[in-house]
Formats: structure tokens, C-alpha cells, sequence
């Protein structure tokens, strides 16, 4: 009789266990929020180095409608991005993720070293070596053009891009207010990889080679 109270205590604990489980992995994905966050964070920490065009003198400011929204200063001043107080509104979900991105050392690190591979991953890219595929990492498409060097070039590059996409994961878990944990990371990470290589589809120029969600390789 002990024996079968027992088993039946030992049963609903691990119920008990598995709906907490579930419960802690459930975590809101904001799919437009994180496009967004995506699409600045390569415009002001990809691109910076790249040549840009003098400034044009300002024209004079247009007065304000009633309805005008005030525009996001997140990036008006980069060294200080994630100081700026104005950034962090609690309305504005891409704000915020890319903040939270912007205060992750390993993340600044990955953009720096992104950037300084950019010409040539743009130059494999124009040459039809390599393309980007479904997850948004760099696949080799003619492993006879590549030299190891280049090999060398994406291996990195794709090392970098996993760090990014983390980083989104862990910024989407704390805005949650959901715990680190590996089961959590691991529901999050494939939707942060997909958003991030449509991303990175939309950015392709024409004639670059690209991987689509159902695994058909296509030039843009």
C-alpha cells in the first residue's frame, strides 16, 4: 500500500515538473520587433565603416501636427548606444532588443569583426561562391573557388553570426522576464536564426544566392 502511495506521489511529481518545464519554455517571440532590431543593428554596427557621403546642410525643421510621432534616437550617437535614456522606451520592442544587444560584449565583438570581413564577403558573394543559407549562416556553394584562407574567412563569419543570433535569444528571454536556461534558448534560437537570415535575404543584392525556408537554393 506504501509501495503504490509511493508511486503515485512519484507520478505527479514529475507531472508537476513537466507542465513547469513547458511553462518555462513558452516564451512570446516578437517576430516584427526583432526584424527590426536585426535591420539596425547591421545598419549602425555592420555598415559604420563603411565610406559614407558629406553631410547635407539641414533643411529648416517642419513644425510638429498633433499626430506626429516623435522618431527613435537609439542610434544618434553610437559610442554611447546603450547609455542613451530616450533609447529604451517601453513602448518600442526593437528598441529595446537592440539595446539589450548593444550591452553584450560578445556581440559588439562579432559586429566589429563582421565588419572588417565585409569587402570580402561581398566580393564571394558577387562571385557566386558562396550564398546564405536558411539559418542566415555562409555556405560555400563551389568548394574549388574557395581558397583556405576564404574557408577560413566564413568559418568565422558564421561563428560570429551564431553569436548575434544568441544574443537575440537571451535579449527576447530577459525582456520576457523569462529564465536563461538551455531548454528556453533552444525554443527561441531557431525563430531568432530564421528571422535573421530573412534579414539577411532581403539585404542581398541582385544575382547573390540564398537558401529559402524550404531549402530551395535561388538567386535574388
Amino acid at each position: 500500500m506504501t509501495r503504490r502511495i509511493l508511486k503515485g506521489g512519484v507520478a505527479a511529481l514529475c507531472g508537476l515538473l513537466a507542465a513547469c518545464a513547458i511553462i518555462t519554455v513558452n516564451v512570446y517571440f516578437p517576430e516584427k520587433a526583432v526584424k527590426e532590431a536585426y535591420k539596425s543593428l547591421d545598419e549602425m554596427l555592420l555598415k559604420r565603416g563603411e565610406e559614407k557621403p558629406a553631410a547635407e546642410p539641414k533643411p529648416a525643421e517642419e513644425p510638429k501636427g498633433e499626430g506626429a510621432k516623435p522618431q527613435s534616437r537609439l542610434f544618434d550617437e553610437l559610442p554611447s548606444l546603450s547609455l542613451v535614456p530616450e533609447a529604451c522606451a517601453a513602448d518600442n520592442y526593437a528598441d529595446d532588443l537592440a539595446v539589450e544587444l548593444s550591452s553584450m560584449p560578445d556581440v559588439l565583438k562579432a559586429y566589429d569583426e563582421m565588419s572588417s570581413r565585409l569587402p570580402r564577403l561581398r566580393a564571394l558573394f558577387e562571385g557566386g561562391v558562396v550564398g546564405v543559407n536558411s539559418q542566415g549562416l555562409i555556405e560555400v556553394r563551389d568548394k574549388g573557388k574557395v581558397p583556405p584562407a576564404d574557408e577560413a574567412l566564413v568559418k568565422a563569419e558564421n561563428a560570429s553570426r551564431k553569436v548575434v543570433v544568441t544574443g537575440m535569444a537571451k535579449a527576447i528571454l530577459k525582456l520576457n522576464k523569462q529564465k536563461e536556461s538551455k531548454a528556453a534558448i533552444n525554443q527561441v534560437l531557431p525563430k531568432a536564426a530564421a528571422t535573421y537570415a530573412e534579414i539577411k535575404r532581403e539585404e542581398a543584392k541582385p544575382g547573390w544566392w540564398m537558401q529559402l525556408q524550404n531549402g530551395r537554393w535561388v538567386q535574388k
